[in-house]
Order: structure tokens, then C-alpha cells, then sequence
């Protein structure tokens, strides 16, 4: 029987009077990096926020590792990395990282690894204040890394990257996956498909397919996932799950 890190039943959300998402029911398999891909306003950091437990839900279930989405006992076992850096621009790499490991009561050691991993051993000790974009968003990844979450949200973390740091960030996700980590990716990027262990394709807060990527393409007849998910609209939003 597959192992689930995330279960949502019938969510409903309702942000400033429009309907996000309107009855929306999936599984997130455990240990894979799943890839949850679409457009701008498709939905995608409401489903996010709702699996983190900061979003206010109208109705539906959320359940992550076994627990309420949102449960203290998950603080320390979901790691979250929002779109805009969540980090202090006047303290250092590793102050930032040693600020969330104090609070998740992590130990020192813990906090050069994190920033080892984001490939910032470098700048470790420059105020992030002065750092690039990519680099600031990398710190807020290290900041989740800290904790040694068993599940990784990640909300559209490659954006503003490079390319080489684009596929250093994927082979991290990868490795950590191989480690037993689940991982959720958002992206509006879907060449970043071919990354991903399993897909998730939102369109106005449904999903249009749940599937590898190798059975959209088969289902679809598309040779790659944007042309399956443009296929997928043109069928009238059938949905592949």
C-alpha cells in the first residue's frame, strides 16, 4: 500500500471573495519529488499554503504526515520555502540558518550543513542583505533545510535562477528525496517536468492531471508537458488522475 505525506479531501478556499479553489481531493505520495505545475493564479500557493497550514480553508480536509495540516507536532517536520526570501537582510547566512535551528532546537552542527547544501559555505558569513536574489532564496532554502524536515513544500523556488543553479537545486531535491524525503515543487516552469518523480497540473484551482510524467505524455499523445497540459485544455479540462 503507497505511503502518503499529504491527503486533501473536498478542499474549498475562498480568498478575498473569489473561490481559489473550489473542491479540490488528492494524494501526495511519500518520498518523491512531486511537481506541482501551472499558470499564474492557477491556485498553486493557496493548495500550498493550505498544506502548511497557514491558509484560513472554507471546508475539506488537509492531513500531512498523518496529522492536521497546521499541528504543532509538524513544526519541525515540514519545511517551507515561500516565493519572497523569509529571511533578515541585516544578519549573516548563518546567523539566519542558526536563528531557525535555535528555534526548532536543532544542533549547531546543523547549521553548516544547511548552508553547505545550498552551496553557500562561501558567503556564509556576508549579511544576506548584500547577497543576489538566487542567493537570498537559496539562504531561505537553507533555513527549511535546518530543521530536517521529513517534507519539503517548496513554493516556485527556481524562479530567478540560473540555469546551472536551477540544476543544482534539482539534483539537491533529488538526493533529498533519496533520503526518504517527500517534496513538494511548485513551478510555472514546465520544463521542469522532467524532474519531477510525479505531476501535478492545476487550472483554476482543479487539477487537470495527476500523473508521471511519461502517462500525460501517453495519455495526451504530447512530447512534453506543456503540450499536455495545453492538450489537456482543449479537451475541455479533461482530467487525467
Amino acid at each position: 500500500m503507497m505511503n502518503y505525506a499529504v491527503e486533501i479531501e473536498r478542499l474549498r478556499v475562498v480568498r478575498g471573495g473569489r473561490v481559489v479553489l473550489p473542491d479540490l481531493s488528492v494524494r501526495i505520495p511519500a518520498g518523491q519529488v512531486v511537481g506541482l505545475l501551472g499558470p499564474s493564479g492557477s491556485g498553486k500557493s493557496t493548495l500550498i499554503r493550505a498544506v502548511v497550514g497557514v491558509q484560513l480553508v472554507e471546508s475539506g480536509e488537509v492531513r500531512v504526515l498523518g496529522e492536521p495540516a497546521g499541528s504543532a507536532g509538524l513544526r519541525r517536520r515540514v519545511g517551507y520555502v515561500t516565493q519572497a526570501p523569509s529571511v533578515y537582510d541585516d544578519l549573516s547566512v548563518r546567523a539566519n540558518v542558526r536563528y531557525f535551528a535555535d528555534i526548532l532546537g536543532m544542533p549547531a552542527a546543523k547549521v553548516d550543513e544547511a548552508v553547505a547544501a545550498v552551496d553557500l559555505t562561501s558567503h556564509a558569513d556576508t549579511a544576506v542583505g548584500r547577497l543576489s536574489g538566487g542567493q537570498r532564496s537559496r539562504v531561505s532554502l537553507a533555513c527549511a533545510l535546518v530543521g530536517d524536515p521529513d517534507l519539503l513544500v517548496l513554493d516556485e523556488p527556481t524562479v530567478g535562477l540560473d540555469p546551472v543553479l536551477r540544476r543544482d537545486l534539482w539534483e539537491l531535491f533529488r538526493s533529498l528525496a533519496a533520503q526518504g524525503r517527500s517534496l513538494l515543487v511548485s513551478s510555472h516552469v514546465m520544463d521542469e517536468a522532467v524532474r519531477c518523480d510525479r505531476l501535478l497540473l492545476l487550472r483554476e484551482g482543479e487539477v487537470l492531471a495527476d500523473a508521471t510524467l511519461p502517462e500525460l505524455l501517453e495519455a495526451t499523445g504530447a512530447v512534453d508537458a506543456e503540450s499536455a497540459f495545453l492538450a489537456l485544455i482543449d479537451r475541455g479540462q479533461e482530467v487525467l488522475r
